[in-house]
């Protein structure tokens, strides 16, 4: 009885969601992470709140951290279940190596107005940022788009729609329903393969990219298995990097990594540069550039 019981609820579940229609059931992917975390309160670095509008004119919100004024700046592109507040570690990390950042939060997310319905939602907002950007004097090569876990999808998009310094993609999957077979295999088949149709679809995409790549994952990641990672490295154009970081799982790379995970993004960023790509010389004489003003933006 318990089974059928359950069966008929499935069934009832699929029903609604066949009726609410696909956006409904794309929904149901997002997670978006209202509640801040205590860490941003006390930030190894300054940061200014920054609010814009995406390209349907939803109010986002993000920060802005400078930087080495002559160092790239990093466009960073969080995960799901998540907001910035809970990346200040990444981002103090980052900060530590001189880069310039912004981070915002995609719409439903922390701050940010509206609703997250489907793929293209975060690519209008993701847009609104680069405009924010551009707005503020920040030039295509001047930036590295950084996308963790879903993050890595729309910092992937938009480099291929307006074309960075260089993509780095940590902890990246190969497509929505790769990982959604991989996490929940009956509900997958019963219902998503026909209801979701956004695929967030990396492996499709990745071959198109024109741009320098750094690829990182943990081999212990338990969320997406690192061998989606190999498989997007295998699919992308040169100049190309993969490092798997040994001992670490999702969201602990950049803590796991040590020396290896810092030489991978000075290392990149450094070649980069040297290609003509990125135009500052990051991070040679540091301390010269330092005594210069940071870039100040604008609300």
């Amino acid at each position: 009885m318990r089974t059928k019981a359950a069966r008929s609820r499935l069934l009832l579940l699929a029903l609604i969601i066949m009726l609410s229609g696909c956006e409904t059931a794309t929904r149901f992917v997002f997670s978006p992470g209202k509640e801040l975390s205590a860490s941003f309160e006390t930030p190894a670095f300054q940061y200014q709140d920054v609010w814009f509008e995406a390209f349907d004119k939803t109010r986002l919100h993000g920060w802005w951290i400078p930087g080495d004024p002559s160092a790239p700046l990093v466009l960073f592109f969080h995960g799901n279940a998540a907001n910035i507040s809970h990346r200040v570690p990444n981002l103090e990390y980052l900060h530590q190596l001189g880069l310039n950042l912004f981070i915002f939060d995609y719409r439903g997310f922390g701050k940010s107005e509206g609703v997250p319905l489907r793929e293209e939602d975060l690519y209008q907002d993701a847009r609104g940022a680069l405009r924010w950007l551009q707005n503020n004097s920040w030039k295509p090569e001047q930036l590295i788009y950084f996308g963790r876990s879903m993050g890595a999808t729309v910092a992937l998009q938009m480099a291929l729609e307006r074309p960075p310094g260089g993509v780095v993609l940590e902890c990246s999957f190969t497509s929505l329903p790769d990982i959604a077979i991989r996490t929940n295999p009956l509900s997958f088949g019963l219902m998503g393969r026909w209801l979701i149709k956004d695929r967030f679809d990396n492996e499709k995409k990745i071959p198109s990219l024109q741009v320098p790549l750094l690829l990182l994952h943990g081999r212990e990641d338990k969320i997406v298995p690192y061998t989606m990672s190999e498989k997007l490295f295998s699919l992308a154009r040169e100049p190309k990097t993969f490092q798997l970081i040994e001992g670490a799982g999702h969201s602990d790379c950049y803590l796991v990594g040590g020396e290896l995970y810092r030489n991978a993004w000075v290392d990149f960023i450094n070649d980069t540069a040297r290609q003509g790509v990125v135009e500052s010389q990051y991070p040679e004489k540091a301390a010269e550039r330092a005594t210069r003003p940071a870039k100040q933006p604008t609300s």
